[in-house]
């Protein structure tokens, strides 16, 4: 495989810099302190192409390949992992849904708000008692004539308040039977549709984090995605692509605190002389830059097999697992390197500490992400 990075996605990079340090940085710890979560932000974003990277020119879309997607989600996560991840979400779970398993009118009805920015989109397969276990969700689907009643909740769903809509998974078969579940299209003001509790969460605390309630929500059966009984099995394609841009968010996190760890310790000075001559903070820095680049390395690999429309479900697997990973010990070394500034909000290295964390739970644990890759492995013996 060539691992090289196309012209168009280098300006990509550049254009996406230089949006996170003039439009972002100067605003994160307000935002993360507030949990404000800056939907004029994203709605800027959409006017660069940022928020519709995957989706062809012809449904207002930037048209762009996965190698491009990767450093638009890494160069956000750089500066501000919590933007990154709504970035990530927006793009890889909601619009992504549409864009693979819509059909032809609701493709030309969403995706050019979607990927204009003008709207803002959630995804909601999780609830507060199935996580990884979506066969036995509670919030169903009863067809009724030409229309679908969805009752039931969703929840830790991005944007679940603030989006203009949400691709739903709800069940409409028997709880634990295969092919049980089917995916809607819901907009935003239809009656029963209400966004719920909102999560006071760790890190990641400018990405809206809430429920969504449905009570006796009427949705027309043209909201439906795709056929009956498909939905989880959608998600699992959906997911893929998802859990990439996850890895892209842990490697973007990551490298956010590497680049300021190696930066204090060349200025940072003890007994005479930087703290990076130091055999114990030079090893630190050698092991951090060593894990960035197998994690990226796996990103890259996984972009590749999805632009060329190959199966990447244990790539995309491996990629999220160890890049999430890298995530979490490479933020803790960087707060280490620091010191006692590390552990204030004076130095940026403990918000990368804390946004980490999460890339390793949300779309799949690493728990959930061995057991796929255990599985897709063993399959090919």
């Amino acid at each position: 495989m060539s691992f090289a990075t196309d012209e168009i996605a280098e300006q990509v990079r550049t254009l996406a810099r230089d949006f996170a340090s003039r439009h972002i940085k100067p605003y994160i710890m307000q935002w993360d302190e507030a949990q404000t979560f800056p939907a004029e932000t994203f709605h800027e974003m959409g006017k660069l192409g940022l928020m519709g990277v995957l989706v062809p020119e012809v449904y207002g879309g930037s048209g762009l390949n996965y190698a491009a997607y990767k450093v638009v989600i890494e160069e956000i996560s750089k500066v501000c992992g919590s933007i990154g991840l709504s970035l990530a979400a927006h793009n890889s779970l909601c619009t992504s849904h549409i864009l693979l398993f819509g059909k032809e009118e609701q493709k030309r009805k969403y995706l050019p708000l979607l990927a204009s920015g003008e709207w803002i989109g959630a995804w909601g397969l999780t609830e507060a008692s199935t996580g990884s276990d979506a066969g036995n969700m509670q919030c169903t689907a009863k067809k009724e004539g030409n229309t679908w009643i969805l009752n039931g909740a969703k929840s830790w769903i991005t944007h679940g308040k603030s989006s203009q809509v949400a691709v739903v998974i709800a069940r409409t078969g028997e709880p634990g039977t295969r092919n049980n579940t089917t995916a809607f299209v819901v907009e935003r003001g239809t009656p029963g549709f209400s966004g719920g509790k909102k999560e006071n969460k760790l890190g990641m605390r400018a990405s809206e984090t809430a429920e969504m309630i449905f009570d006796n929500c009427i949705i027309p059966d043209e909201n439906r995605l795709g056929n009956v009984g498909e939905g989880f099995k959608q998600s699992m394609q959906v997911l893929d692509g998802g859990r990439i841009s996850i890895a892209c968010l842990s490697v973007g996190i990551a490298k956010g605190a590497f680049e300021a760890a190696a930066k204090y310790s060349k200025e940072r000075r003890q007994f005479g002389q930087p703290i990076c001559n130091f055999q114990g903070i030079g090893f630190k820095i050698a092991d951090m830059a060593t894990e960035i680049d197998a994690a990226e390395l796996l990103i890259m690999r996984a972009c590749e097999l999805k632009d060329q429309h190959k199966k990447v479900t244990r790539e995309a697997a491996m990629a999220k697992y160890y890049a999430s990973e890298v995530a979490v010990k490479v933020a803790t070394e960087a707060i280490q390197i620091f010191g006692g500034n590390g552990y204030t909000k004076e130095f940026p290295v403990e918000k990368f500490y804390r946004d980490a964390k999460l890339c390793t739970i949300g779309e799949g644990t690493s728990e959930i992400q061995k057991i796929v890759i255990a599985r897709e492995t063993l399959n090919g013996f």
